[in-house]
């Protein structure tokens, strides 16, 4: 069985000091897109998903497509779209590794993914799907996506999902209820309190998550930064139901992408059948790993890694 995962891929731009963008000269061109991301981190932790995404059929579509074939992604539902261009996004980096970012992604080929494809995306030896919520803020990517979700819950595959809110992407649909629309179909959420308070969930993380549950979820995973993480469960892994890991020292350079590092190698481990609270320690291994050095994908670790930290 493999995992598959619907959703953007952009070309980061990553400043070259760090600071405000009106003051970066340089910039290096870099694999992103949430999705994308998780892509790349399942592969390196271990398998070759699939990876159902838009890019242009441009130059910037040409450098992402050779990049993802060579980390392991399986091309088979990478599209290219001659009518639009690859998004772009540029980070811009805070002295402690925090990152923003500005998109130029109006009309890409990311938000142009078709809902009537989604019914040819193949689920049959597929057992888990994740899906972003970046393309949530935009037609017609967002009825793909949750065409997609809605399928592949129906089959009985189970279905992950991350807000990955990001403000300035929404002008078209709300954030909130879209965000609660996606959980009524997810069985597993990764997010930030950041996330779920932009989409109308507060309080402590206790609390959060167990709005999340209520939601419709089974399990849910909470980022806390350099806090680590909290996870709760009313699903099948083995273990206790609630758990929180503290996190791992590590010197932080550039947080893009850990996240998604996170995300992937929760996922990874769920689906060789470890416990809830194993997910979240190995999970915030790679996430930690991934804070090490400028870049996402460049820096995801593969299994060994994040065992060798762990140990």
């Amino acid at each position: 069985m493999r995992a598959l995962v619907a959703g953007e891929t952009l070309v980061d731009m990553l400043p070259g000091s760090s600071g405000p963008l009106a003051s970066v000269e340089r910039f290096d061109r870099r694999l992103g897109g949430a999705p994308a991301n998780v892509a790349v981190g399942l592969s390196r932790l271990g398998g070759q998903p699939l990876f159902w995404t838009r890019l242009g059929s441009d130059p910037f579509g040409d450098y992402l497509a050779d990049r993802l074939a060579a980390e392991g992604v399986a091309g088979d539902l990478v599209e290219r779209d001659p009518d639009a261009r690859t998004g772009l996004a540029f980070v811009s980096l805070d002295d402690d590794g925090e990152r923003s970012f500005v998109f130029y992604r109006d009309g890409s080929a990311d938000t142009r993914l078709d809902p009537d494809r989604a019914p040819d995306v193949p689920l049959d030896d597929v057992d888990w799907l994740h899906v972003g919520g970046v393309l949530l803020a935009d037609e017609p990517a967002r009825s793909a996506t949750l065409r997609l979700a809605r399928a592949a819950s129906r089959t009985g595959v189970t279905v992950s999902f991350d807000p990955n809110a990001r403000p300035e992407l929404w002008e078209t649909f709300d954030y909130g209820p879209s965000v609660r629309t996606a959980l009524d179909v997810a069985d597993v959420v990764k997010a930030s309190l950041d996330d779920l308070r932009d989409a109308g969930f507060r309080g402590d993380p206790p609390a959060v998550a167990d709005s999340v549950l209520d939601a419709g979820p089974h399990t849910v995973f909470l980022t806390l930064g350099d806090a680590g993480a909290v996870a709760a469960t009313t699903g099948p892994w083995p273990g206790a139901a609630r758990v929180r890991h503290g996190g791992y020292d590590v010197e932080t350079v550039d947080t893009t992408g850990a996240g998604d590092a996170f995300l992937a190698g929760a996922v990874s481990a769920l689906r060789t059948g470890e416990s809830l609270g194993e997910a979240v320690a190995f999970a915030g291994a790679a996430a930690a790993l991934t804070t090490t050095a400028r870049g996402a994908v460049e820096t995801f670790p593969t299994r060994e890694a994040v065992r060798s930290l762990r140990d």
